[in-house]
């Protein structure tokens, strides 16, 4: 499938000023995704025979000069403490300012939360040409063609993108963080942030997990667990594994397992290099979530689930006897 976003306008020097990448941060600290993106970026603008910057609203405690570990060779940062709570509205203004200040022809964020709920305003006001959930580089060879998922991970598009500015969401474990040498130049960026038009009074935060959307490695849990009271098993594979925890829809609607951990079409959409399946029968809104993860093993004593048929490496088995003879074979081989 090949779709085209096309602009009256075009480079009009015929080249590329700088790519600049959004490295987003939370209590102070950079997100996995950002590093992702940070590396591709940096990689892109190689390609391009350009540099890489990146920009970082409000006052992370991170080293900022850090980041040219990841290829860039300065960092903007807009220090503002109002900046330190997510505002799409409030990100979106300050983002296009300093765009529209840097020269920056291409700008590169993570395909997360808050790259999905700021990359579409800023695609408006820059009146740039945007591809959502990039998977790999963009080929240069003729125009400026970027491979993207569609259809709940099901398939594979090739955008093209003719506007002066161009927007990359970088979706999530798609290119890996690659720290190497060197420090990052940081400026201050004065701009004027906007009081938000939402005010945030509590924030429930769950603390001690692997976030899903940042995880590498996940193990999820259906109904073949049978009840809250057999989760252990799964605790353990994912702890040898260290990996996330993630149930499906009727886990958690049951109340077996809290709300955030559910993953599907309705849940939180995952993209892991590994994905474990264990009970879960694979109905499609649950696919539609985790389809897009590397290697999906499933595990389930029913030789007929659908799992079975988007799955990588398949189980059939009881999963009360299968999970811990494969976390003690982990074990092992950790220990080895």
């Amino acid at each position: 499938m090949k779709t085209f976003l096309n602009n009256s306008s075009r480079l009009g020097d015929g080249g590329v000023h700088m790519v600049l990448i959004f490295a987003d941060q939370t209590d102070g600290q950079f997100k996995k995704t950002a590093f992702e993106a940070l590396s591709y970026g940096a990689k892109l603008a190689e390609q391009l025979g350009t540099t890489a910057e990146a920009l970082v609203l409000g006052t992370p405690t991170s080293d900022l000069a850090a980041l040219g570990k990841y290829g860039v060779k300065k960092v903007h940062q807009v220090a503002t403490e109002a900046l330190n709570v997510f505002d799409a509205q409030v990100y979106t203004k300050v983002i296009t300012e300093v765009v529209q200040s840097t020269g920056a022809t291409v700008l590169v964020l993570a395909h997360n939360n808050t790259g999905r709920a700021i990359a579409g305003r800023l695609s408006a006001r820059l009146k740039a040409a945007m591809v959502p959930a990039a998977v790999s580089l963009p080929d240069t060879t003729n125009g400026f063609v970027v491979k993207k998922v569609v259809f709940s991970g099901k398939a594979f598009a090739n955008v093209s993108l003719n506007t002066d500015i161009k927007i990359i969401s970088l979706n999530m474990n798609a290119f890996k963080a690659v720290a190497g040498e060197g420090t990052a130049e940081v400026v201050s960026v004065n701009v004027a942030v906007d009081a938000p038009k939402v005010k945030v009074t509590s924030t429930d935060k769950v603390t001690g997990e692997i976030p899903l959307t940042e995880a590498t490695r996940v193990v999820s849990g259906g109904r073949g667990l049978k009840g809250p009271e057999n989760w252990g098993i799964v605790e353990d594979l994912a702890h040898a594994l260290d990996a996330a925890l993630a149930c499906s829809r009727p886990v958690a609607d049951a109340n077996w397992r809290p709300h955030h951990e559910h993953v599907g079409q309705t849940g939180i959409a995952i993209a892991p290099n590994l994905y474990v399946a264990a009970g879960i029968s694979g109905a499609i809104q649950h696919l539609a979530g985790v389809n897009r993860s590397k290697v999906i093993v499933v595990i389930n004593k029913d030789a007929e689930a659908p799992f079975f048929k988007a799955a990588d490496y398949g189980v059939v088995g009881d999963v009360f006897e299968i999970l811990p003879k494969l976390t003690e074979e982990v074990k092992k081989l950790k220990g080895a």
